[in-house]
């Protein structure tokens, strides 16, 4: 056991607005045995001096990064420097939702799993909506923990603020990706673990705004095809006879207009796999105004698995 119940690991750059509301939240938990991790990558001093105001109110490691690490390095360097029991991993614009919230995720450490996350909610920048994010019984008792990579076709847990892992944990976020770097990540630990903890509960806001990451790599097809590369590298094709990751995939090449294979090369390695170019070929061959439709982009997309399921050999 570490020092410290909980380890919250903070990677921050620059955004002290964001960073004092998630401090401010962590001030009122009513659950205190934690540290909190801060690794720094701005290029001042103002994540430092902000810190000042919080360092009586809870115990405060601080780390500055020089040069720079960028994500996802930094969100590895920063619990590396955990000696809690327990990881919890936020990110400065997010912040918990209520004084219980770090409690409730306490209370769900016994129960055997070594990875929990929440439900959470959505919170847009304007202030002017909210989005309440959960899973039903179905969708958490079945298909992440049997087939993981489905969670390609849809994200159900959410950004690493709304997960907590034990330090026995030894997987790290594969620092090639952004884009797709914490889904990767939870989908090498269902495959290690074949269990998880979920807590129906609201227990972390997630700010939504176009300064993210993923804000900036949505459909942009220089960061999406070579990470789908690194995806089908590391974890094969077999999932791909998973009709709902095929729909992914289908999804993903659809929305990023790629209907020749020249142009995979263009973003990523000569030799893609025959399934996928096999893809790439059946999406050539629908009229873009039947794509845009999505009863009948499905039907198409079933049609293509059904006719590719065997080829995922080569």
């Amino acid at each position: 056991m570490g020092n410290y119940n909980i380890s919250i690991c903070i990677p921050a750059y620059m955004r002290v607005d964001y960073l004092e509301r998630l401090l401010a939240s962590i001030a009122s938990q009513t659950f205190r045995d934690f540290e909190v991790i801060v690794a720094d990558d701005s290029t001042d001093h103002s994540v430092e001096s902000l810190l000042e105001q919080f360092r009586d109110q809870f115990p405060i490691q601080y780390f500055k990064n020089t040069p720079p690490l960028g994500t996802p390095a930094n969100w590895n360097f920063a619990i590396s420097k955990a000696s809690g029991e327990w990881i919890k991993l936020m990110h400065d614009d997010d912040w918990f939702s209520s004084p219980n919230s770090l409690q409730e995720f306490a209370n769900k450490t016994g129960q055997g799993p070594k990875f929990i996350f929440s439900a959470y909610t959505n919170v847009f920048e304007s202030g002017a909506k909210q989005e309440l994010v959960t899973i039903n019984n179905r969708e958490r008792s079945k298909y992440i923990v049997q087939t993981p990579m489905r969670l390609l076709a849809h994200n159900i847990i959410g950004p690493p603020s709304v997960t907590m892992l034990h330090r026995n944990l030894t997987e790290k976020y594969d620092e090639r990706l952004k884009w797709r770097v914490d889904l990767e990540f939870y989908i090498r630990i269902l495959q290690n673990e074949k269990a998880f903890t979920y807590i129906q509960q609201s227990l972390v806001n997630v700010g939504i705004s176009n300064s993210q990451v993923t804000q900036s790599c949505l459909y942009i097809p220089e960061v999406e095809l070579p990470e789908g590369w690194i995806l089908l590298q590391k974890h094969g094709l077999k999932p791909l006879l998973n009709i709902w990751v095929y729909d992914a995939w289908w999804r993903l090449l659809r929305n990023l207009e790629i209907k020749r294979v020249e142009q995979l090369a263009a973003y990523g390695q000569d030799k893609w796999p025959l399934i996928i170019t096999a893809m790439v070929k059946d999406l050539a061959s629908v009229p873009e105004s039947m794509l845009k439709i999505g009863a009948c982009s499905k039907m198409f997309m079933a049609l293509s698995f059904f006719k590719n399921r065997n080829k995922t050999n080569g």
